[in-house]
């Protein structure tokens, strides 16, 4: 196993007040079987062991489950690879002095907290305005008492993959939230459990993403393109036809 020598341009800004700028750093121990994120541990113990301020990112699980990780990688949000996380994103898809250029993902909703950091609280507070399921407690409900079809069953299941990372708002050219808001409504929409909040939860989610700031949707497919579990477009239509069926009824 050979190491690769790896020339990083990374975004470095101390706060969401300071001005921000490439900083060009060269890791000489990287291999192929790194994932980005160890490439990114690696220069922190280099710059650390130099005196210098590690370099700011998020992450947690490195499973490509939680959605915490995200950069914006030679321009494409979690790099490269098609379906895929910054953290289960590996060295392989790189050449021995390869020069990549790693910033944060960028959106007026998204504000820069410190190098590639951004807040993404604004998913949170549209997560709020979804309000809750009516459901009784108690005991677990007989399997077959609720028939779903299986087409809406295999839709929400799709839908509900969201791990709200946030790559959908930073590649769209507007910075759409749109493929998020979709994922979630219609996950709880296509089963009959989410029917009795349906109308409530599309005026108030839709209402606060226009609140954060989130551009709107013009159809450039490019939220589907760096969604890393595949979400599709379709769920934007379905959210506006309940938007507007909602906003009339």
């Amino acid at each position: 196993m050979s190491n690769m020598t790896i020339n990083l341009k990374i975004w470095r800004q101390k706060d969401g007040n300071a001005k921000g700028k490439l900083e060009t750093y060269q890791v000489k121990e990287a291999n192929e079987h790194m994932s980005f994120l160890e490439l990114l541990d690696v220069l922190n113990e280099q710059l650390e062991s130099e005196g210098q301020d590690p370099v700011a990112f998020d992450h947690d699980c490195r499973e490509g489950i939680c959605g915490s990780c995200g950069a914006m990688v030679n321009g494409k949000a979690h790099g490269p690879w098609g379906e895929s996380t910054l953290c289960q994103l590996h060295m392989r898809a790189f050449k021995d002095g390869d020069t990549i250029i790693v910033e944060p993902f960028r959106a007026k909703a998204f504000p820069i907290l410190k190098d590639l950091v951004v807040d993404r609280t604004s998913f949170d507070r549209m997560i709020a305005q979804a309000g809750f399921i009516s459901v009784k407690t108690g005991s677990a409900p007989e399997a077959n008492a609720t028939l779903i079809p299986k087409l809406d069953a295999d839709k929400a299941f799709d839908a509900a993959q969201c791990i709200g990372c946030g790559a959908c708002v930073a590649a769209c050219p507007n910075a759409s939230a749109s493929l998020f808001v979709a994922a979630k409504i219609s996950h709880l929409s296509l089963v009959p459990q989410g029917a009795p909040e349906k109308k409530q939860r599309v005026l108030r989610m839709v209402e606060q993403m226009d609140k954060e700031g989130f551009g709107s949707c013009s159809n450039t497919y490019q939220c589907e393109a760096a969604c890393p579990k595949g979400i599709s477009v379709e769920n934007i239509a379905r959210m506006n036809r309940e938007y507007f069926s909602a906003s009339f009824c």
